[in-house]
């Protein structure tokens, strides 16, 4: 095979002129030494070294952690009961009508920044045979709340107070919710006593126990003692007739929701004929208040997240769960003589209710009740 026809090409082999370059050796770590040994063959004891001490907690660092999983703790548990009350909220916002919404006027701003009212209406069924079906105002309360001044004023109407009723003429107040919802409940306080509402609790009454009986029963302070016999427990005619009616003594009393219903509402205490609505209203004032007090105690708050749901069901409401929260919020900051409590005389037409009307709106300074027609305020301590 020719030179030219080979399929590789020789190259000459030799070693270039000069040095060839290396890389520096790597020189190995050196050994540890051994030991020495004495002459037993034994290793000598070095001494005992350098100690390692434990890593210990300064009170500082347990005291930020601590403090730090107690707020988390704290937001997880109040995120856990407002989910519980939206989940209610959401079914009682349902429950009232697109009618009696559009007759609220809208707050300006948040509840906790800017005044507003709230119409609370307490209902029931009438025990008549004819009208068992007929939602009765058992009980009607304006509740005011004012940021500014960290304060909270009720405004108890009593359900016989005669005004006029839009489209029906001269009624007692308490009739328009029967003759047309909430709505007219709504148009007829505003029309009739001149305050704009902005929200509105329409409450059932006979489901009103069973709130009571989720937040473990309330205290009432009851001024002396009362007996009624509405709602006899039994069945036979004339053993009702016998039986002596329930009986409240005079005290603090602890009530599970039954009684403190039958408490509100006494209309006549067999004790004191000489009684009258205005002494109903200011029972209605009180459980009011037990209730309200302990649905913003420490010990609700820790139920919450169980209860929540449970404690809106009676209600049908246009307010939020933010709102709701707002609301009860404002209610735990105002005590003792922030919280001011006015009722209306039974004379609608008086002078004595327009200067209740002025206190209520905070453009007067509170009176205490005329001791004709029962009209006034009074700071810290429900009116009885």
């Amino acid at each position: 095979m020719a030179r030219e026809d080979k399929p590789y090409r020789v190259y000459r082999g030799g070693r270039a002129r000069g040095g060839v370059p290396t890389l520096p050796r790597l020189t190995k770590p050196d050994r540890q030494k051994k030991p020495s040994r004495s002459g037993s063959g034994r290793a000598r004891y070095a001494g005992p070294g350098p100690v390692k001490r434990a890593r210990r907690w300064g009170v500082g660092r347990i005291t930020f952690l601590s403090i730090l999983g107690l707020i988390l703790l704290t937001i997880g548990w109040t995120v856990a009961g407002y989910l519980a009350v939206r989940s209610g909220i959401q079914e009682a916002n349902e429950r009232l009508g697109d009618r009696a919404k559009a007759q609220l006027v809208p707050q300006s701003g948040w509840m906790l920044s800017e005044p507003g009212v709230t119409l609370v209406l307490g209902s029931d069924r009438s025990n008549h045979p004819t009208r068992r079906t007929t939602r009765l105002a058992d009980s009607i309360m304006l509740i005011r709340t004012d940021p500014d001044h960290t304060r909270v004023t009720y405004l108890s109407i009593p359900r016989d107070l005669e005004v006029d009723v839009p489209g029906y003429g001269h009624e007692k107040i308490n009739s328009s919710l029967p003759l047309g919802g909430t709505q007219l409940a709504i148009r007829t306080i505003r029309s009739s006593l001149g305050i704009d509402v902005n929200h509105v609790i329409l409450l059932d009454f006979p489901s009103f126990r069973d709130v009571i009986d989720a937040l473990g029963g309330v205290s009432v302070d009851v001024p002396k003692p009362a007996v009624t016999n509405v709602e006899c427990p039994y069945r036979s005619t004339e053993r009702c007739q016998r039986w002596g009616g329930w009986r409240f003594g005079r005290g603090v009393q602890e009530m599970d929701g039954r009684r403190a219903l039958l408490y509100s509402r006494i209309r006549t205490n067999l004790l004191d004929p000489g009684e009258s609505d205005l002494n109903r209203v200011g029972r209605q004032q009180q459980v009011l208040q037990a209730t309200l007090s302990e649905m913003v105690s420490f010990g609700t708050y820790l139920r919450l997240p169980f209860i929540g749901d449970e404690l809106v069901k009676p209600l049908a409401t246009d307010l939020s769960t933010g709102e709701l929260f707002q609301l009860a919020w404002l209610r735990f900051r105002s005590s003792g003589d922030r919280t001011v409590f006015c009722r209306l005389g039974l004379t609608g037409d008086g002078d004595e209710n327009a200067a209740v009307l002025l206190m209520f709106s905070g453009r007067s300074a509170i009176q205490p009740p005329s001791p004709l027609s029962g009209a006034g305020c009074i700071a810290g301590t429900p009116l009885t």
